[in-house]
């Protein structure tokens, strides 16, 4: 799931839950859904959303360790399950893309006490700690093993022995975090006796050596564990351990642990689990249970696709257990679109919830006691995103509308457990965010003063113009079109396109503050530059499964003569200068970026590649093998699709940006570039940022360099206002 791929989106990662977790973003709710949790002022506080009480629940002050000067730099917090603890994650440090290490505390409520737990090991060394479901233990993990804690009695357990760097129990390797969402990786059992938990056995895996050049007057090596694409994956094992006697007994899953994926796994029962497995193409996906007795597993539910498998959700925790355990909901594109199904425990008796040629985005929550179902979706525009519901026994082909069908745009929701309250937020190309409270079913905001309604503005300086091109190939495209300030039809203004294009993302959603480039160190519309983004097939619009995955094998080519043509017919435009066209994007964008200047150097004259996966060949086999099969058998695909391939064909203005820390997209991919420019004679720009990363932000003043640098390429090489 390559999200952070297109890290300069800020999107926000909204998940439902029954109690306050560690690890969670979003609304903390509380375990009735009525009220959630916060920090304020140094504070844990719950907040009634109906009338924005306030209650203390935990001052500062106690939250002050042993010694310590002040309160603990808390970033997140559980409750244990009988309500009379709290286990806090402070000094937190980063583990590739989110701080997921650091150190964990236990507050016990009625006594106000602070204990420090893993005290022994080194400090912020300790990941996703959890409580127990008897409350009574707290099991994490620590360089690669996984520990068990005795609250009452102190008593420390580690629980496995052979982890190292590349033998990893209870968390994951880098690939299977970035492209499979996939960081916590144990579970504790529903009785507290066994915890299941992932091994990735990365040893085989060859790493990719990063250089520290800065930090010290001899450079340090930095190994990133990390297979390219054609190279077999990590194996992944399914693992249980007794908390008493320490007993490891791995689950016998049917096939090659080199040539297949386990995405996702939980408890089932006290003795079994529920898990996931995709083959490596990504285009089988089974369903299994595995009885934690024996270690025997059998498959009861299964699907296949040609092209890949979408995954069932972005959220790599939780399974959506429904009627007492007897039945789940599940997300599939089976049928060609992506519909909600609900499915007997054993795989026998499945039922299409959503019907129709439609696609959901998310499942939002499930509301058992008044049969709904709440779904995001946009079935009639797919630039924006609405609010549905419906029967969870008795569901209709025409879903009902739950977000009101006047405000045209964006709806997100963050609902509470139970399907209570909610968190309801709106907003378009031309107005700016708001948000309500509303209770449900019944969809009323707690306050009409503080409802969207009494809320609302539209910004005036806004002019955006939302339309669709028919390409020559009989293709039609969203697209949007950002117009300068104080615009003159009878003027030729310069072009500005961004671009993304590859399966992780979209650029034309209907919701403020998409249309003006965040880079640009002042104001593009302003400066008189017209703005622009066309969304090619490929992308992840809810338009089908046929469109999303048109795109396979032809990353690089397909959406590339999509955004090419888009634009072409956007030029025909009186008012756009087609001598003056520049085209943007960041990671994938880069990509694309790269691609369009060199395949149709007749429409982009400028452009600015950032991040660039340069050949296709150097990137993550779990993303690119998803979405361009095995070298192995159609390298032709992947050379094709890479911008290496075309590089001599440079004509225009380039700019070429990557941070030599990259661990995503690494630094090869420009260097390898650059030598291919070189060998042309072809003239261009290029930055490297020391030590940054894929999201290039890290140093003082690195943000601010960029977006100079940026802006005065595009300035220098796409003049600006209208002629």
């Amino acid at each position: 799931m390559m999200i952070y791929k297109n890290s300069i989106f800020f999107i926000a990662l909204i998940f439902i839950s029954a109690t306050i977790h560690a690890q969670q973003r979003g609304i903390n709710w509380t375990a009735d859904g009525l009220g959630y949790v916060k920090f304020k002022e140094g504070n844990i506080v719950r907040v009634d959303p109906r009338t924005d009480a306030e209650t203390i629940i935990v001052k500062k002050e106690t939250l002050t360790a042993a010694g310590a000067a002040g309160p603990l730099r808390v970033q997140s917090f559980d409750y244990s399950a009988d309500k009379t603890k709290i286990l806090l994650f402070a000094n937190t440090v980063k583990v590739w893309r989110y701080n997921t290490r650091g150190d964990y505390y236990i507050l016990t409520i009625a006594s106000s006490s602070l204990k420090k737990i893993g005290a022994a090991l080194p400090a912020q060394s300790l990941m996703f700690a959890k409580f127990s479901p008897d409350s009574k233990s707290v099991a994490y993990v620590s360089a690669g093993n996984i520990y068990a804690e005795n609250i009452a009695g102190s008593q420390l357990k580690k629980l496995t022995n052979d982890g190292t760097r590349k033998l990893i129990n209870g968390t994951f390797d880098w690939v299977y975090e970035e492209e499979f969402g996939c960081r916590d990786g144990f579970r504790w059992s529903p009785d507290s006796r066994q915890i299941a938990y992932w091994q990735i056995d990365a040893t085989e895996i060859r790493d990719y050596y990063m250089l520290n050049t800065t930090d010290s007057v001899y450079s340090r090596v930095i190994p990133v564990e990390y297979p390219k694409v054609g190279e077999d994956p990590s194996p992944a094992y399914i693992q249980t351990v007794n908390i008493a006697s320490g007993q490891i007994r791995r689950m016998g899953i049917d096939g090659d642990p080199r040539q297949h994926y386990i995405t996702r796994m939980e408890w089932s029962g006290t003795n079994e689990l529920i898990i996931q497995q995709l083959d490596r193409k990504q285009q089988e996906s089974r369903l299994m249970y595995c009885n934690t007795t024996n270690g025997t597993s059998s498959t009861f539910w299964a699907e296949n696709d040609e092209a890949w498998v979408d995954m069932n959700t972005d959220d790599p925790k939780g399974w959506s257990w429904i009627n007492q355990g007897k039945d789940f909901l599940w997300v599939s594109e089976k049928d060609g679109w992506r519909h909600i199904y609900r499915i007997s425990r054993d795989g026998k008796t499945v039922s299409l919830i959503t019907k129709g040629n439609y696609d959901i985005e998310k499942i939002k929550a499930v509301d058992e006691v008044n049969n709904y179902i709440y779904f995001t979706a946009s079935p009639n525009n797919a630039t924006q995103l609405y609010l549905y519901r419906l029967s969870l026994t008795e569901p209709k082909s025409n879903p009902e509308m739950v977000s009101n069908n006047k405000l045209l745009g964006t709806h997100s929701y963050d609902i509470s457990p139970g399907a209570k309250v909610a968190l309801h937020s709106f907003s378009n190309h031309n107005i700016p965010p708001v948000k309500e409270w509303i209770t449900l079913p019944d969809n009323t905001a707690f306050s009409k003063a503080k409802s969207i309604a009494a809320t609302i503005k539209t910004d005036p300086n806004i002019n955006v113009e939302y339309l669709q091109v028919t390409t020559d190939d009989n293709v039609l495209l969203d697209a949007w079109i950002n117009k300068p300030k104080n615009f003159d039809p009878n003027k030729k203004y310069p072009v500005i396109l961004y671009v993304y294009g590859e399966p992780a993302t979209a650029t034309t959603g209907d919701e403020y503050g998409a249309h003006s480039s965040y880079l640009y160190n002042g104001d593009m519309a302003a400066d008189g530059y017209v703005q622009i983004a066309v969304d090619n097939r490929g992308t992840p619009s809810l338009k089908g499964a046929k469109w999303r995955k048109s795109i396979y094998r032809k990353i690089g080519t397909l959406n590339i003569s999509d955004m090419a043509q888009g634009t072409k017919k956007l030029l025909e435009k009186p008012y756009m200068d087609k001598s003056r066209v520049a085209v943007w994007g960041w990671s994938g964008g880069g990509s694309s970026t790269l691609n369009l200047m060199f395949t149709y150097p007749d429409i982009f004259k400028t452009g600015v590649a950032i991040a660039a996966v340069g050949n296709q060949l150097n990137y993550d086999n779990i993303y690119q093998e998803r979405y361009m099969g095995l070298p192995q058998e159609n390298r032709e695909d992947f050379v094709k699709g890479s911008p290496i391939t075309n590089a001599k064909n440079l004509q225009g203005k380039l700019l070429y940006i990557h941070g030599t820390g990259d661990d995503n997209v690494h630094y090869d991919n420009a260097e390898m570039l650059l030598n291919e420019l070189i060998k042309y004679n072809k003239q261009f720009e290029f930055m490297a940022y020391p030590n940054r990363t894929h999201n290039i932000n890290e140093g003082p003043g690195t943000w601010q360099h960029l977006s100079t640098l940026f802006t005065n390429f595009i300035r220098k090489n796409c003049e600006p206002g209208g002629r």
